[in-house]
């Protein structure tokens, strides 16, 4: 039995990975930098999205937002006069409490690809199922709060593995937290040895503008061709 359930698994990823090369091919043809959005629920994935998309310096923003229910993480970053599409997975998709690379694509037609720069697919919060499946993005950032704890990269080491740069938020709260900075980054490099990260809230602005040149950066590299 366990067996079955192993290759019964490794068939599902593989289904996905064969659907995320498709949806890359599609973000390719457009000539569309993605970036897979990660986080538990509440770290700050909208807040940090409301601080820079209103501002890329020329690069033309989307967001496709992924929640369980509702849309209201959506309405925010709709009131930034940029597209957002809202992609549920309750109930067409079972209640998912991630974004896989079949939802994506039966979300793209909603996208307007041809007229952006930068698609930004803010997933699910949940810090394990969200790394485990390819939706056909450039490169995956992962938001950490400081609220979280220090242990969450021991905990949780695929989700802070799987990811590009590691944005650890909501530093305003440090002073009023029993939260060791020195030893989370020290559990980051244990398990991620060496991954971009930065210090940022969003709260206050502080180390946002850091992340908002990261973003303009590597749309620059996949325009000239170093990220694809």
């Amino acid at each position: 039995m366990h067996r079955t359930k192993v290759r019964i698994v490794e068939d599902a990823l593989d289904a996905n990975n064969t659907i995320a090369r498709a949806n890359r091919d599609d973000f390719d043809r457009h000539d569309v930098t993605v970036i897979n959005l990660m986080s538990s629920p509440g770290a700050g994935k909208t807040s940090l999205l409301e601080r820079v998309l209103a501002d890329l310096d020329g690069v033309r923003p989307c967001v496709l937002e992924g929640d369980v229910q509702g849309s209201l993480d959506a309405e925010r970053l709709a009131s930034l006069h940029l597209p957002v599409t809202q992609l549920n997975t309750a109930p067409g998709f079972g209640g998912e409490c991630h974004l896989d690379a079949n939802m994506v694509r039966s979300a793209l037609p909603a996208l307007p690809l041809s007229e952006v720069d930068l698609l930004v697919i803010e997933n699910v919060g949940n810090l394990v199922c969200p790394a485990e499946f390819r939706v056909g993005e450039d490169v995956r950032v992962m938001v950490s709060s400081v609220t979280e704890g220090e242990d969450k990269p021991l905990k949780y080491p695929l989700m802070f593995r799987a990811c590009e740069l590691v944005l650890v938020n909501k530093i305003d709260l440090l002073p009023h937290l029993l939260f060791d900075l020195d030893k989370f980054l020290h559990h980051l490099d244990h398990v991620n040895p060496g991954v971009e990260r930065m210090l940022v809230s969003a709260r206050t602005g502080e180390g946002v503008e850091a992340w908002r040149d990261w973003l303009v950066a590597l749309v620059a590299r996949a325009r000239a061709g170093a990220v694809r």
